[in-house]
């Protein structure tokens, strides 16, 4: 089922168990549980549809995964981010700021570490060259990125396994020397379980970063990071009379005397007329104590895979890609994204490069509780057999953020698990990044998903 599939049954519930309506004279008032950029954009949104609505965040700052941080005097996205000519959903919303027209656009490069050293892979002719796969490896690869390409619709691929799909089309030595490999750093031990959607909503996504004619990726950024955006953003609500509260975690959502009660962390409680929890499947299913065994059972049984994130502030550059992906599945990192091969050092960075090295995990793995000092070490010794001319001491900054709940699995047939986002709780709504369905998880993603949502629930109760 999709989410507006989900949406369009549950108004029948809604029309004989809505709550009360406001009284003539007040506005209506929505609280939204979780301050990411979804919270943010359902908030946008429902305040221009002239709702009184209260954002709760747990964090001392907005943003979620799109939250900036402190690294020595810079300040910059906490996990890397990018914006594609083609996000229209993103851009529309960096035009109401005012600063689509501040993006700068950058022609990226792109590298993948095989066989002990960095091959450049940005073009067509480049990967031609690359030597870890054979001619008719390379000529089915490329042809199985084009026909995914070409796919509009993913649902039908979520019937079968990514790896069934790309051995199809791309053979199986090159799914064993090129695809596992790649599919592993993303998915780590849940590659059987992952459906062909997923690689193709990749690749569309990616495509897309490419112009029509040179094929050339062009990413793009705002100067300042998300950290700007975001400081623009609770501006535009504040000025919209959203309220924002920080460092406010929620303990529960319950339904009480015809009104949903919001208790955070001490005791204190909020009332409102309807509720927006955004919070990863598994926290909505304990904090909304009031749903049914089936919903919180649908709630948690979808799976998510975390990530480990290390920033670092180096004195010098490492290769000059953007990104460079990892065949080498020894390495304890799954990518190198080297942001200031995109972003302008000299203004941003202090003139020196910003690099991030993601190793996504499941959400329970054991390295979440693994000392910094360790992942420290570990991550630094990688560079060293990446890098040859890479030292530690070239570090000046290092810091590892570490998030559970990242992206929900793309599972096998995974829209028919799909949570709704309409509650049997009058009021309570349900909308998070797992109802993202056949897309990436991406900014561009989140805010589409909470302007469908916003246009049809914001009405709910009129």
């Amino acid at each position: 089922m999709t989410p507006q599939a989900g949406l369009a049954e549950a108004y029948e519930h809604e029309s004989m168990a809505s709550p009360s309506p406001a009284s003539p004279g007040r506005r209506e008032t929505w609280g939204i549980v979780g301050g990411g950029m979804l919270g943010l954009s359902l908030a946008r949104r429902l305040a221009e549809q002239g709702k009184d609505v209260t954002v709760i965040e747990a964090a001392d700052r907005l943003g979620g995964l799109a939250s900036a941080w402190e690294l020595d005097d810079v300040t910059w996205d906490r996990h890397y981010h990018v914006t594609l000519l083609s996000d229209s959903w993103l851009r529309g919303l960096l035009g109401d700021l005012g600063l689509d027209r501040e993006i700068k656009w950058v022609e990226t490069r792109t590298g993948c570490f095989a066989e002990g050293r960095i091959h450049s892979v940005s073009n067509t002719l480049e990967l031609l060259r690359f030597p870890v796969l054979r001619l008719i490896d390379k000529l089915r690869l490329g042809a199985t990125i084009f026909y995914g390409s070409r796919i509009r619709n993913g649902r039908r691929l979520e019937r079968v396994s990514v790896a069934d799909w790309l051995i199809r089309w791309s053979g199986r030595r090159a799914y064993e020397r090129f695809w596992r490999p790649l599919l592993r750093s993303k998915l780590g031990d849940n590659v059987d379980e992952t459906s062909a959607a997923f690689i193709w909503a990749t690749i569309a996504r990616l495509y897309a970063a490419r112009r029509t004619g040179l094929k050339k990726e062009m990413f793009g950024y705002v100067p300042g990071g998300y950290g700007r955006v975001l400081d623009e953003l609770a501006r535009y609500l504040t000025d919209h009379g959203v309220r924002i509260e920080l460092d406010r975690g929620v303990h529960s959502v319950r339904r009480r005397a015809g009104r949903l009660e919001v208790e955070v962390e001490g005791g204190e409680v909020e009332r409102f007329d309807r509720v927006i929890v955004t919070l990863a499947t598994p926290l909505a299913a304990k904090v909304c104590s009031d749903l049914s065994s089936v919903e919180r059972d649908r709630l948690e049984r979808i799976r998510y895979q975390g990530v480990l994130c290390a920033s670092l502030l180096l004195k010098r550059p490492l290769a000059g890609y953007y990104l460079t992906n990892i065949l080498d599945e020894s390495l304890p990192f799954t990518g190198v994204v080297e942001m200031s091969a995109l972003v302008d050092k000299h203004r941003h960075f202090g003139n020196r490069s910003l690099v991030y090295l993601p190793r996504y995990v499941g959400s329970n793995d054991e390295l979440f509780a693994a000392d910094e000092d360790e992942v420290r070490g570990r991550f630094l010794a990688g560079l060293e057999r990446m890098y040859p001319e890479f030292r530690p001491d070239d570090v000046t900054c290092f810091r590892l953020s570490r998030a559970r709940q990242v992206s929900a699995l793309p599972t096998l047939n995974y829209s028919d698990e799909l949570p709704s986002m309409v509650t049997s709780v009058p009021g309570l709504f349900l909308v998070n990044s797992a109802q993202i369905v056949n897309g990436t998880l991406n900014v561009n993603e989140t805010i589409g998903l909470a302007e469908n949502a916003a246009a049809t629930i914001g009405g709910a109760g009129a």
